[in-house]
């Protein structure tokens, strides 16, 4: 299984932006995007202005990086996403929106999406009441997520359960925090993502 194991805030420091991809760190005196607020390498702080095709190409990458998704995946959901009815754009950020990493991280099952991604390869959660171990598995409207039982015992994850207490639950999903269980209630709509991406730009690009 393929997968981006190179040092995560490179990509916020290249995007310009916090991703989000540490988790607590991002929130601290050491996130990158604090200390050097330029790109990554030796022309780093010298940025050009960029081209149309630069801005859709850079709008890609983020959303990518964003969700911890390679490119031949990405080109999949969105070949996907093209081929449904409604709006491509809006149809694409809810296909990346319902893979099962990302919903555990949205439920607070994680402090950063690649972490809600390892514990899923973990088998650590259930999907129907079957474990699974799939990250980009995408979940349907009425399936219901928990921590396998075994696992709620787990340290780690009752460390990571408490850090993310505050964290806000979208609509879309329905949160019983007493059994850590949850039910996808409906898919995401645009409005329930807070991801600053521009997903017309990423349309235009793959339709050149």
């Amino acid at each position: 299984m393929a997968r981006y194991i190179g040092a995560a805030c490179k990509l916020c420091r290249r995007e310009g932006q916090k991703l989000f991809l540490k988790g607590d760190r991002c929130y601290s005196g050491k996130c990158a995007i604090d200390r050097r607020n330029f790109a990554p390498g030796q022309h780093g702080q010298s940025r050009k202005k960029q081209s149309e095709y630069g801005m859709q190409l850079r709008e890609k990458q983020k959303a990518k990086k964003f969700y911890g998704v390679l490119e031949k995946q990405f080109r999949a959901y969105f070949d996907k996403a093209n081929n449904m009815a409604g709006i491509t754009g809006e149809n694409l950020l809810r296909i990346l929106e319902s893979r099962l990493d990302n919903v555990a991280y949205r439920l607070g099952f994680g402090s950063s999406r690649a972490e809600a991604r390892q514990l899923v390869l973990h088998a650590h959660f259930t999907l129907n009441g079957k474990k699974v171990n799939i990250p980009s598995l995408l979940v349907k409207q009425g399936d219901v997520i928990a921590i396998a039982e075994k696992s709620k015992s787990n340290e780690k994850i009752k460390a990571i359960i408490e850090s993310t207490e505050g964290r806000i639950i979208p609509k879309w999903l329905d949160l019983d925090k007493n059994t850590l269980t949850a039910k996808v209630l409906n898919l995401a709509e645009r409005e329930d993502i807070d991801l600053p991406i521009e997903e017309t730009l990423i349309v235009e690009l793959y339709s050149k």
